[in-house]
């Protein structure tokens, strides 16, 4: 599963888009600073997230959307087509 896809299936799960899930993080206090535990217990208590989709989140919120260009455009199981991850919604991602 590409990183993009956890992404897409915490919005299916959560009904909110990623960039949403943020804003909503921070105001809860949560940024670049925050270790993934207390990201990783709100995501579960709040949305019901596993440990995979919740720490997908924990990428986003606290190193923002860039990715490693490891398994991009690499065709494989876990590529993704950008080292940018699409926030605002599986529906409008221009690349999915």
């Amino acid at each position: 599963m590409s990183f993009q896809a956890y992404l897409d299936a915490v919005e299916k799960k959560t009904g909110l888009t990623p960039r949403q899930l943020i804003e909503l993080a921070r105001e809860r206090g949560f940024d670049e600073q925050t270790k993934a535990a207390p990201i990783v217990a709100w995501l579960a208590a709040d949305y019901g997230l596993g440990r995979g989709h919740a720490m997908a989140m924990v990428h986003v919120i606290t190193k923002g959307p860039k990715i490693s260009d490891k398994h991009v455009g690499t065709g494989g199981t876990h590529a993704d087509a950008t080292d940018e991850l699409w926030l605002d919604g599986a529906a409008t991602n221009p690349h999915g």
